[in-house]
């Protein structure tokens, strides 16, 4: 299976790294470069607003702009973080509440991040043009990865 060799990969790139922005942008390059028929890969970062309510704010990505603020259960990601919960959605067009930062994308895995309490502290989000891109095993091997990053983040 290619996403274990790429896990292993991804390791090694951050190893003994201390920046997380800066693993977190290499996390992205990589992945980016690694998955085939992607038109954005990246962060979300939870944060709060002024009312204390959880958001998620763009992180290191690679891809067209994007979304700057996701508030909390809504689109794809929203939704991943707030049920901390990994989707894979095969029509984003036809998400509940899709936000649609890129009118490109048609396909897309979102995979919530755990800081060390098992807090959701963020998203692994990946987009595809392409209706139906991501695999079951796309789909493991992409958790797998956000495991991998939830290591050092």
């Amino acid at each position: 299976m290619e996403y274990e060799l790429w896990a292993k990969s991804l390791r090694e790139l951050v190893r003994d790294v201390p920046w997380p922005t800066a693993n977190l942008a290499n996390a992205a390059a990589f992945i980016f470069e690694t998955v085939e028929r992607l038109n954005w890969a990246g962060f979300y970062r939870t944060e709060r607003n002024e009312a204390g309510e959880p958001l998620l704010v763009l992180g290191p990505f690679q891809g067209r702009p994007a979304c700057i603020e996701i508030p909390w259960g809504r689109g794809v990601c929203g939704t991943a973080a707030a049920q901390d919960r990994p989707l894979k959605v095969d029509d984003v067009h036809e998400f509940p509440g899709h936000i649609a930062c890129d009118a490109a994308s048609a396909s897309e895995v979102v995979v919530p991040l755990h800081g060390r309490a098992g807090e959701v502290i963020g998203v692994l989000d990946l987009d595809s043009p392409e209706p139906a891109r991501f695999t079951e095993e796309d789909f493991a091997g992409l958790i797998g990865f956000a495991r991998v990053i939830e290591e050092w983040i």
